[in-house]
């Protein structure tokens, strides 16, 4: 049996107090991913007064979550919530489309969403 690939690659930059954080989400997120996620973002506002956060999110690979790593996702979002500036969605699924604009009724920010086009 093979392993089902599934995590995510987090890149973060800041210029002064404004961060752009990418994020690479692939296959079926689970708990233990927000456990590596969590730690890196938490460590990068630290004594950071004011932060200002404009993401970028790869969704193309993504395929959803495990019911408790949704729930991490949803903790994560309302933690930082009122630090988003930005955020740019990138995926190729209609539900993304609709998952992104529920998420705004908890983040209150501005969003682009961008369908991948299909390449077949």
């Amino acid at each position: 049996m093979s392993a089902i690939r599934h995590g995510v690659s987090v890149g973060i930059a800041r210029i002064d107090n404004e961060f752009f954080l990418s994020i690479k989400a692939f296959g079926k997120l689970k708990h233990e991913d927000y456990l590596k996620i969590n730690p890196m973002i938490d460590s990068a506002l630290k004594g950071v007064k004011d932060p200002y956060i404009n993401a970028f999110i790869d969704g193309s690979e993504f395929q959803g979550w495990e019911l408790r790593a949704a729930w991490d996702d949803l903790k994560l979002d309302l933690k930082y919530s009122h630090k988003f500036s930005k955020i740019a969605i990138f995926g190729n699924k209609k539900w993304q489309k609709y998952a992104a604009k529920i998420g705004t009724w908890f983040v209150p920010v501005k969003l682009n969403i961008s369908k991948i086009l299909s390449r077949q």
